[in-house]
């Protein structure tokens, strides 16, 4: 969204108690003034858009045992952690980054984690790379979106492309959690063993198939 300076007669004690508002909040002096005046207005910014959603998702993961999420309210991304079935319980956390501007992606999701193991640094590209081919032939053919991946010394990144249909911040959280909860469980159980790469593809179509909102 376009920003332009503009220039207002403000009462010293008003800004004074804006200051230490803003401070309190994680935020500054202008991006706070301009939540205030939009609120006023009811108009919703897309950096109050951003903190309802990410706020939804640490609520509707809070309940959960598997992953844990993180979250500072007024910020552009949180994280969620989450153990790994597999021998001496290494961890993956989970960061999902919201941008303000429009574009063909919304934001981004990465997998990151810390390993010395080898075999386990390579089942876990193995599962990375399975999961791009299972999107490129399901989720593309249906939203037509353009997804970007990368897979770096341990970080795996995708793209999260602009909802298919129009929805709210709740309805985007809810999809985003949803998303992330069916990545996490497939991972572990493609890591134990207890699926292979059919099991989890048929299981990420039944969820696609079910799912209201594809991102």
């Amino acid at each position: 969204m376009k920003k332009t300076l503009y220039s207002l007669m403000l009462n010293d004690e008003v800004v004074r108690e804006v200051d230490a508002l803003a401070h309190r909040m994680g935020t500054n002096r202008s991006a706070l003034i301009n939540q205030i005046l939009a609120e006023y207005v009811n108009y919703t910014t897309p950096e109050r858009r951003i903190n309802d959603v990410l706020s939804a998702i640490e609520q509707l993961m809070s309940p959960s045992r598997d992953l844990v999420p993180f979250f500072a309210p007024n910020s552009f991304s949180m994280s969620l952690k989450s153990s790994l079935e597999y021998k001496y319980r290494p961890t993956v956390k989970y960061e999902v980054e919201l941008y303000r501007g429009a574009g063909e992606a919304i934001g981004e999701l990465s997998v990151v984690f810390r390993t010395q193991s080898a075999a386990l640094i390579e089942a876990m590209t193995d599962f990375f790379r399975l999961w791009k081919q299972i999107e490129d032939a399901h989720l593309y053919p249906l939203t037509g979106a353009k997804i970007d991946y990368a897979l770096y010394d341990g970080k795996f990144v995708r793209s999260i492309a602009v909802p298919d249909h129009d929805c709210t911040s709740d309805e985007l959280a809810g999809a985003l959690s949803e998303y992330i909860k069916l990545f996490d469980k497939l991972l572990k159980h493609y890591l134990s063993g207890r699926l292979d790469a059919h099991e989890v593809e048929a299981a990420y179509f039944s969820h696609m198939r079910n799912a209201k909102i594809h991102i």
